[in-house]
């Protein structure tokens, strides 16, 4: 079984055997974790964990759910503590239903000029 690690306030159990549960300080943890050999370490829908991530430039590659709707309010996945870093597109394709699924690599920093 994979390891699971657990981001949460309320939670303090697990019922999955191997469970570890961050604390307070998830970016120092997610910093040690990346330095260790092993599988990679996935975040699924939680667009709070994701942004001290993307802050302090922890997010490798993003794969995209992109749904044909606006709804106008609700979480953003790019928050204000989200610093510049371009992304290579490494796969893509499209549902008969507009949904768009795409996976990006992290590219370095941003070049702006051109697409």
């Amino acid at each position: 079984n994979a390891t699971k690690y657990v981001a949460s306030r309320t939670l303090k159990e697990h019922g999955w055997q191997k469970s570890v549960f961050l604390n307070d300080d998830i970016v120092a943890q997610i910093q040690e974790l990346k330095q260790t050999v092993g599988p990679d370490l996935q975040v699924h829908g939680s667009c709070e964990l994701i942004q001290p991530l993307f802050a302090h430039d922890l997010v490798d590659e993003l794969w995209l759910k992109i749904f044909p709707v606006t709804l106008g309010t609700g979480k953003r996945l790019f928050g204000s503590g989200t610093i510049p870093a371009a992304f290579t597109l490494l796969e893509s394709q499209a549902s008969p239903s507009g949904v768009i699924v795409a996976s990006y690599q992290r590219a370095g920093e941003v070049k702006t000029g051109s697409f």
